[in-house]
């Protein structure tokens, strides 16, 4: 059986306290979206099994599996967007939780405009046409149409944000993208992003697609300035 297409404007929120959860609902339905709940985290993962999201709102601090540990699950059969809540902004547990796939995250308490505008940008990102057919970046052939990039004949697993972030990069080869230019371009951020989010998904990228990520020659960094992928 194939699975169900996706939602337009879908949200799960996986969120243990029943009043945040009721506020958060309620302040996403009322900007048009399409919202579905979770007290725990292993009531998500049922969720996520039997329907798509466009989005996936997580909080760390959940009873029995934590967020971080959800988080690592879906990421093992789903690339869905996942944006984290944290009841501290600490670059700890940011980092941790972007290490461990998400995409993003808020911080508690959350202002229900920022995060709707946050939802909206990534939902919308995941479904923008890609101009390019194929590129070629070392041993690596890129199909942004496809959502695909392939070594030597085998898939390199990438989540949806990994992706979007190497075709960026892999559009203009030898040009240097700053922190801000990619926030823009692949989570859709003109003025609220975090450029933790840029570094830490570029370590992630490079885990799966440098043969020596300590010493990356697809995504190299050019210090004060950004990334690029050499021409």
């Amino acid at each position: 059986m194939g699975r169900l297409p996706v939602v337009p404007r879908s949200v799960l929120i996986i969120e243990d306290d029943p009043r945040i959860r009721r506020i958060l609902q309620m302040t996403l339905q009322r900007e048009g979206l399409d919202v579905a709940e979770a007290g725990t985290g292993e009531a998500g993962l049922e969720q996520l099994g039997e329907r798509e999201f466009d989005v996936v709102l997580l909080d760390l601090m959940l009873p029995g599996k934590d967020g971080f540990e959800i988080c690592r699950e879906i990421r093992r059969t789903s690339n869905v967007p996942i944006i984290m809540v944290t009841a501290r902004s600490d670059s700890h547990d940011v980092v941790a939780g972007l290490e461990a796939g998400a995409d993003d995250y808020v911080s508690k308490p959350v202002v229900a405009k920022e995060l709707s505008a946050r939802i909206r940008a990534l939902a919308r990102r995941t479904r923008a046409p890609e101009p390019r057919v194929r590129i070629s970046v070392g041993d690596l052939e890129i199909a942004p149409r496809e959502g695909t990039v392939m070594r030597n004949g085998e898939a390199v697993s990438l989540t949806r944000t990994e992706f979007r972030l190497l075709c960026e990069l892999a559009e203009e080869p030898g040009r240097v993208l700053s922190r801000e230019e990619l926030l823009e371009r692949v989570w859709g951020y003109d003025y609220f992003g975090d450029s933790r989010l840029v570094d830490v998904h570029v370590r992630r990228l490079r885990k799966k697609v440098e043969h020596d990520p300590g010493q990356p020659t697809v995504v190299t960094t050019v210090r004060g300035m950004g990334y690029r992928i050499p021409a």
